[in-house]
């Protein structure tokens, strides 16, 4: 392939999507199963969840919920991106997947017609494994990020603070002298 354009910066970058769409192609050829792309398959996992945490009791409820709210996130910044009104988008899409979620399990954000649609049908497909390595990372990433229970400290940066509360204290107290009430000294 022979790739022209006007500055080499175009060119560069049209190199690297083309070489990342070729991957894709690529991975999507050798993956044994493939998904819905346009925020399908996020869908369908967060009414799977919605579904699922009302069996489940207590605080887990809450956790179960932010975690689907947060899969919708992607669908609806593809809708952003494609200049559509998200909020009306996730509102279709939720419809969709939950009134009929066997007839409606691909339905996603078609950002090339501007439109909620089967994605399947449209043949806008992703690996599987792609999304489960996606949802996997993002998932550990969250788990690290919330299990972090302790400040790591550093002795030289606590101790220069110290310092410098001090010279601020002396600095306010013009010497270093005691404070009584009301601001006057003692």
């Amino acid at each position: 392939m022979i790739i022209r354009g006007g500055a080499e910066q175009y060119i560069e970058e049209a190199a690297r999507s083309l070489n990342d769409a070729i991957m894709i192609v690529r991975r999507a050829v050798k993956a044994k199963a493939v998904v819905a792309g346009g925020g399908a398959i996020e869908m369908e996992l967060s009414r799977y969840l919605r579904e699922f945490l009302k069996t489940v009791p207590g605080k887990h409820q809450l956790l179960i919920n932010a975690y689907a709210k947060a899969l919708e996130i992607i669908p609806a910044t593809l809708a952003e991106n494609s200049g559509m009104d998200s909020t009306d988008v996730l509102n279709k899409l939720r419809q969709k997947h939950t009134q009929n979620p066997d007839e409606c399990m691909w339905y996603g954000v078609d950002v090339l017609k501007n439109r909620v649609a089967d994605l399947f049908q449209e043949f806008v497909w992703e690996p599987e494994l792609v999304r489960i390595n996606v949802l996997s990372a993002a998932t550990e990433a969250a788990c690290t990020i919330l299990s972090v229970d302790q400040t790591i400290k550093n002795p030289k940066s606590e101790q220069q603070q110290e310092e410098a509360a001090k010279r601020m204290a002396q600095m306010q107290g013009g010497g270093g002298g005691r404070m009584g009430r009301g601001g006057r000294r003692k």
